[in-house]
């Protein structure tokens, strides 16, 4: 490890520690550290938002999957902006925000429980996202593993408990306060050090529109097995419905595009604001932050297939040897020594701004809404029991990050697929009850617990069962019926649970209310105020 890698990482360590410092000073309260009193900044609030919603599995792992998708991929930039800035922040983020503070919600588990009044709902709806969201942290972490043993020569246990120490010891001390003053800091970094990227990976081609000839001009470069399965170039759509269509469609571009809609970590960040004029003046901020952080990843994913042929002629997933290691290769070999440093710090900042926001949402899910709320244990520090609820949240994700390159093989993707699969998860268990719940009166508890049931009982059925990517490792469905997927040899195979289950979750939400009984006027009215 170079001196500069080294200088430039105590520098910045120090200045997350400082900042995760000024967090614990200034938290007094459960309200503090579960929200950050309610009053952020609308800046860093949306900061935080974004540089939680991109994390290094949009750097490393969706980055990498472009290097086989290539610029279609684009399209999920395009519903993150629509859908996971400008929809989440003015048409769901407002409701939430007001709802919220009405309620005295303060984690979104909470925010369902209290707006349906279903204990129920707030205890299953936190067991999920303890249960889940070690997936998904896992496949950040591995995304800040990757680049830590390809660039550095870490190994992957070094690289794991370094990641694991240094996220771990801030957001368990500093709670929502330190975790959003080190998420503007870490956001301002990933700008800079993708700016640098785009602009080298350009220059280096001769400027924008050369490099995008190159790429079209390699598409009787691509694999055969990848046009078999629909690949038709870099710079062109995959054939309409074949199975790459069908990955990068439902798994990709709507699992994650509209499954950040009920991100419970995300979530939660509409309700540190004191006002819907904060929330408006996030959106640009969280708009142009999104636009950088994916579109850069992306574009250079694909790119990289002109740097890896020239040098190596492999296209750039048989170079690194699979798809994650793409970018932290591309990286090492291609630019200068100085940018190691950069980029190593973009991807801490990347990893640790939001796994702080996974870990502190496991810890109080597990600690505010199953103990306290759920099971009714008192604490006079109830701080004290979400910091060991995290530590607990912490190990499992460590573990997971441990065992999930065993799961995906066969060079899937390892980042993609945990990410996709919790937003998926997440989409298909509270988007059409959350959604449904912040505008109409009419949804009732009944509806609401239907609702959350139908959507995760057909998620799981159709991962366990009908989604080879997850059904074939899991071994389920060979188990119990002798093939690998029920719907081998037909393209349903290739979807994501995501198309089934959210249209059965609002199917049973809407139904059921409709015949179940109404939540009292009361109630409403403090849902729902007059103007």
């Amino acid at each position: 490890m170079n001196p500069t890698v080294i200088i430039a990482t105590l520098v910045f360590l120090g200045i997350t520690a400082g900042l995760g410092y000024l967090g614990y000073i200034q938290t007094t309260s459960s309200k503090d550290y579960l929200l950050a009193g309610g009053k952020a900044h609308p800046v860093i609030m949306a900061i935080s938002y974004g540089s939680t919603f991109i994390s290094t599995a949009a750097i490393v792992g969706f980055g990498g999957a472009a290097s086989k998708f290539g610029l279609g991929i684009l399209w999920l930039t395009v519903l993150n902006i629509i859908i996971g800035i400008f929809i989440a922040f003015v048409v769901f983020g407002k409701r939430t925000r007001g709802m919220g503070h009405k309620l005295d919600a303060h984690t979104f588990p909470e925010f369902l429980g209290k707006r349906f009044e279903s204990k129920f709902l707030q205890v299953a709806s936190a067991a999920l996202i303890f249960i889940a969201m070690p997936l998904y942290a896992g496949a950040v972490m591995l995304g800040g593993v990757s680049f830590l043993t390809v660039a550095l020569g870490l190994s992957q246990s070094m690289a794991l408990l370094t990641i694991v120490i240094i996220v771990g010891l801030y957001v368990m001390m500093g709670g929502m306060k330190g975790v959003l003053y080190t998420d503007a800091f870490q956001g301002g970094v990933m700008v800079v050090g993708m700016v640098i990227l785009l602009w080298f990976t350009y220059s280096a081609l001769g400027g924008v529109v050369p490099a995008h000839e190159q790429l079209t001009a390699l598409v009787d470069k691509v694999p055969a097995p990848w046009v078999e399965q629909g690949h038709r170039g870099w710079t062109s759509m995959p054939a309409a419905f074949s199975p790459l269509w069908w990955t990068l469609i439902s798994t990709i571009v709507l699992g994650v595009g509209i499954g950040v809609l009920a991100q419970p970590q995300l979530v939660v960040r509409f309700m540190t604001v004191k006002s819907d004029r904060d929330l408006n003046r996030g959106v640009v901020i969280g708009a142009i932050f999104i636009m950088l952080m994916t579109g850069v990843s992306y574009i250079v994913g694909a790119l990289s297939n002109v740097f890896f042929l020239a040098a190596t002629g492999k296209v750039a997933i048989a170079a690194a040897g699979s798809p994650d290691n793409v970018i932290p290769l591309f990286i090492k070999d291609n630019l200068p020594e100085w940018y190691t440093a950069v980029f190593m710090i973009t991807l801490l900042s990347a990893a640790m701004s939001t796994l702080s926001s996974q870990f502190h949402t496991m810890g109080s899910a597990i600690g505010h809404d199953i103990m306290e709320k759920g099971m009714g244990i008192k604490s006079a520090k109830p701080v004290r029991i979400m910091r060991v609820a995290m530590v607990v949240a912490i190990l499992i994700t460590t573990l997971t990050a441990h065992f999930l390159p065993s799961f995906f093989k066969d060079g899937a993707t390892i980042i993609v697929n945990g990410t996709s699969l919790f937003f998926g998860l997440c989409a298909g268990s509270f988007l059409a009850i959350y959604g449904l719940g912040l505008y109409w009166k009419g949804l009732t508890r009944a509806g609401a617990v239907s609702g959350f049931l139908s959507g995760l009982l057909v998620s799981l059925l159709v991962l366990f069962f009908v989604f080879e990517k997850v059904s074939r490792p899991l071994g389920l469905s060979s188990l119990f019926f002798g093939v690998p997927s029920l719907a081998a040899g037909t393209p349903f195979k290739d979807i994501d649970p995501l198309v089934y289950a959210v249209p059965v979750s609002l199917l049973f939400t809407v139904v059921v209310s409709f015949f179940s009984e109404k939540l009292s006027a009361v109630h409403l009215a403090t849902c729902f105020p007059e103007k």
